[in-house]
């Protein structure tokens, strides 16, 4: 069945038949007619609704592209994840001008690869935060009836007002309260830091008793403790876990390529530890990695190649767990 909105990647290895050593060769373009797979990625290409200038559109083809640069075997865990079967769906089809069409689209597209399979891990590629509001209510479309649980990796709260400024990437927390999509006190917010969140935006958080865990205190408990503590909480209240991971969450002196990027961050090793934890939680079931601008990266793309082995991690984790 024709998936709602979802287009063949731009860009695509599509070397199926050779021996699987990278991740280019491992990734295949999703076919109904295959077996299911364990993981289903694709792109929502759109940075329109950015608050900041932001080429994040740009980051699910140049994602692809590197996927050469990377191989299906982790030294550190000594893991080949080869058997992990991800199927590459392509990307959501955007409207040139219309963003709230866009928007409709990315939920439609969402909704139906969780409808279409019901028991696949989904990963988004995006585009720019406003997009994680649209896939979360596509999920939501699919299963009323379920409770989901948000864990973002954030330097910002992303809460708001969608009335002052649209749906734009500073708001999609706060449009996921208000339309009643996910409680607040279901929200976990782990990195934030700095001087990066007003006092109102903050307030508005703990009135919607959003839990905001700040980089210094994730690092005093230990970033992997600290993520294991939310995933445990998380999956107790709730009757799925979606992760959302702004690339912002990272130090811009590791990560240049993102549209608001900041000092005192992640570094990419706390990241990686991060999402090698996130991905071992069988509560899991969605994560979606967003405002990753390649135009701002430098001529070795550190920002991107820290995105695809930052994914690699969550993957390593699922293989891990099932185990």
């Amino acid at each position: 069945m024709k998936q709602r909105w979802l287009q063949p990647p731009e860009w695509s290895w599509n070397v199926a038949g050779q021996e699987v050593t990278h991740v280019h060769q491992w990734v295949q373009l999703l076919n109904d007619g295959e077996a299911k797979p364990d993981l289903i990625l694709y792109g929502s290409p759109l940075s329109r609704s950015s608050i900041s200038v932001s080429g994040a559109s740009l980051y699910p083809n140049e994602f692809r592209k590197l996927w050469k640069s990377f191989a299906t075997y982790n030294l550190d865990e000594d893991i080949d994840f080869s058997a992990f079967r991800v199927a590459d769906a392509g990307d959501v089809e955007m409207h040139t001008t219309d963003i709230p069409l866009s928007h409709q689209r990315i939920q439609e597209a969402t909704a139906s690869l969780v409808a279409s399979y019901p028991d696949t891990l989904t990963c988004m590629i995006g585009g720019d935060h406003s997009t994680t509001a649209c896939a979360i209510r596509g999920i939501k479309d699919v299963h009323p009836e379920r409770t989901i649980g948000i864990l973002q990796l954030d330097t910002h709260l992303d809460v708001r007002d969608p009335a002052e400024i649209g749906p734009a990437n500073g708001t999609p927390i706060r449009q996921l309260i208000e339309g009643g999509v996910v409680k607040g006190e279901h929200i976990i917010n782990v990195g934030l830091h700095g001087y990066y969140n007003a006092k109102p935006l903050v307030d508005y958080a703990k009135e919607h008793r959003i839990q905001m865990v700040t980089l210094k205190q994730a690092r005093m408990q230990g970033i992997i403790e600290t993520i294991q503590a939310a995933l445990q909480q998380l999956s107790a209240e709730v009757d799925c876990v979606y992760v959302t991971v702004d690339m912002d969450v990272l130090d811009i002196s590791v990560a240049p390529g993102v549209p608001a990027s900041t000092p005192g961050g992640m570094t990419a090793i706390e990241l990686f530890d991060a999402l090698l934890t996130i991905g071992k939680h069988e509560a899991v079931e969605h994560i979606d990695f967003v405002c990753l601008d390649p135009s701002k990266d430098s001529a070795v793309s550190e920002t991107v190649k820290i995105g695809v082995y930052g994914w690699l991690q969550f993957v390593t984790g699922r293989v891990c767990q099932s185990k």
